[in-house]
């Protein structure tokens, strides 16, 4: 049985954001609150109430390679006037498992973000950056089915709140036309938060076809009702269309991701491989959807492998981009319809995501 519960475990041990996320990597800035799984095992011992998990998750990755659509720009490196985002996030986790059903979840994150960009007229690159607390994750969550006589597979449910407590106009120096520097906020990709506040809901679900081999499926989805943050995109003045579509402020924009995979438990170790959707929708599901923002998608593949002692796990994951997809946002269509002129903006995305983390069982 034991065994049993160590495939499982793969599923939620790790399943993060967050971010972020991630997780959507680079431009399509989707925070690390997304898909955080709070059940670390499975609840079917009579020690199944009335303790605590602690998870540290840090994420890295350096996003480079411009999109739009589908099509990558390959002129950006060849021209070296890519943009170069390294974002590296530090999520802290706990959750107090209540009962066999029920456990309730925060999550905190911690991120230190960088992004080189080149001044368009001087042709020289500099770098903005931003460092502090991001937008901090509270949810509870219930298994379906009796985890006791559900041994074979099981669905957990949650539902939580994201809120606005990571700075959403962080500030830095950008090199301006005369060489000199100019205060702004800086690139929407590299802010701690989005200043809204957004309910989550989250499905996790397992399947076993015996006891080393399983299935597992994920899906989370944060909507953000508010529009928009008030936060100009450029500290350069807008053209009069710019302002027109609402292209100059930035939005607060949805999140979701999808997860699916098997996994293998081999002694102490499980390996799991899984493929993985990380989303920015163009548009929210509830409220309006205005604004600046860099929507897409990336499809990739998950693979990963943790280590379990008694009370503690170590864990390696690393999705792997196979789709990168910059879609067309509000905006753009506005522009589209307005000019007559096809518009879809561009962002930078990376080719992997390094995560590595700890659980403690106390």
């Amino acid at each position: 049985m034991k065994t049993t519960f160590r495939i499982i475990s793969v599923i939620a041990l790790f399943i993060f954001f967050t971010q972020s996320n991630t997780f959507a990597q680079g431009c399509v800035a989707i925070r690390s609150t997304g898909g955080i799984c709070t059940m670390a095992e499975h609840p079917d011992s009579a020690n199944a109430s009335g303790y605590w998990l602690f998870n540290s998750n840090s994420r890295y990755y350096k996003s480079f390679r411009h999109f739009v659509g589908k099509q990558e720009q390959f002129q950006r490196i060849a021209l070296h006037n890519n943009v170069i985002n390294k974002v590296y996030t530090q999520d802290l986790t706990l959750t107090r498992v209540l009962d066999q059903r029920w456990s309730i979840s925060v999550n905190l994150p911690m991120a230190d973000n960088s992004r080189s960009q080149v001044q368009g007229t001087l042709g020289k690159r500099f770098s903005t950056h931003s460092f502090g607390i991001g937008d901090i994750h509270a949810a509870g969550y219930y298994w379906l089915f009796n985890p006791a006589k559900a041994t074979n597979g099981n669905i957990q449910v949650g539902l939580g709140l994201k809120f606005a407590t990571g700075t959403y106009n962080y500030q830095d120096y950008f090199l301006n036309a005369t060489g000199g520097k100019t205060l702004g906020a800086v690139d929407q990709s590299i802010q701690l938060g989005d200043g809204g506040t957004g309910i989550t809901a989250e499905i996790n679900a397992y399947y076993n076809l015996s006891h080393r081999f399983g299935f597992y499926g994920n899906f989370y989805y944060l909507s953000s009702p508010k529009d928009v943050n008030g936060v100009l995109r450029s500290t350069n003045p807008a053209s009069a269309t710019t302002i027109a579509v609402t292209g100059d402020v930035l939005s607060v924009p949805d999140q979701m991701l999808i997860r699916f995979g098997a996994s293998l438990a081999v002694n102490k170790f499980d390996f799991s491989l899984g493929v993985r959707d990380d989303c920015l929708p163009s548009k929210d599901l509830f409220g309006n959807s205005d604004g600046f923002r860099r929507p897409g998608y990336i499809i990739g593949a998950e693979p990963g492998v943790t280590y379990r002692m008694k009370k503690v796990s170590l864990y390696a994951y690393c999705p792997i981009a196979i789709i990168r997809d910059r879609t067309q946002s509000v905006p753009d269509k506005r522009t589209t319809q307005l000019t007559g002129v096809y518009t879809q903006g561009d962002a930078a995305f990376a080719d992997y995501v390094i995560n590595v983390g700890i659980t403690f069982k106390f």
